[in-house]
């Protein structure tokens, strides 16, 4: 799916004056068709979880994000909506990353009317393509093409039994995962980028290390997102 410059830059929380800086210093991938720069939405999420992963990169990117924006309306409390419709699932067990996923979406597939063995599948056959820990000790699992048939979003807590390896480049063990499941492209990646700004703070990975109920959760993100900064405006300008 394609994107326009103002769609990434509302999707991923940061004015359009910063995707253009982006384009400019070559961090982010992009192309031109007709002088329009457009971007691949699989290329901006392999862009987000790398940078993640990155804890150099990612500090410049969470720095953006904070001085940058969170637009008010819906995708204001998307993430508290998208906890809300899934669930927290704690001590799945597991000793590897595969197992977890697998018993994990055992429960979440019959609260969500789900086919478990395929969307494990799918989801087990994104990791096998790019790792989706995002350092910390926090992974969110999420399939490429697998979108729900729903006008909403979900997103799924699972504390696994006990921290497992997962591929992430810090070799940190995952203590939470975000199990994500979209209803369009352009929320899946707006949620993902959330989730990584998110994980970037001690404060909350400390808290879900407390392993939280779904209502204490709920309350934690819903006081998380409405302290994100209203947006500013943008500087057009072409690159």
């Amino acid at each position: 799916m394609d994107l326009k410059l103002t769609e990434v830059a509302e999707l991923l929380n940061v004015s359009e004056a910063t995707v253009r800086r982006w384009v400019s210093d070559g961090k982010i991938p992009y192309y031109r068709l007709s002088s329009q720069l457009l971007f691949s939405r699989s290329e901006v999420e392999n862009w987000v979880l790398s940078c993640k992963q990155n804890k150099e990169e990612y500090a410049s990117f969470a720095e953006d994000f904070e001085s940058g924006s969170e637009r008010l309306g819906t995708h204001q409390f998307g993430l508290f909506r998208a906890l809300h419709k899934g669930g927290v699932y704690d001590n799945i067990p597991g000793k590897t990353k595969e197992e977890v996923i697998c018993n994990a979406m055992k429960r979440i597939a019959v609260d969500l009317q789900l086919d478990a063995e395929m969307v494990t599948e799918l989801l087990l056959d994104r990791e096998r393509l790019m790792p989706t820990a995002l350092s910390n000790g926090v992974g969110v699992p999420h399939t490429r093409d697998f979108l729900l048939q729903e006008s909403y979003d979900v997103v799924a807590v699972v504390f696994p039994k006990e921290p497992i390896e997962y591929g992430a480049l810090d070799n940190e063990p995952v203590h939470t995962l975000f199990f994500l499941f979209a209803c369009d492209d352009k929320r899946h990646l707006h949620l993902l980028a959330k989730l990584a700004h998110l994980s970037s703070k001690s404060e909350n990975l400390t808290y879900f290390k407390m392993h939280p109920n779904k209502a204490q959760f709920l309350d934690y993100i819903k006081n998380w997102e409405s302290s994100v900064k209203p947006a500013r405006s943008t500087v057009l300008g072409s690159v």
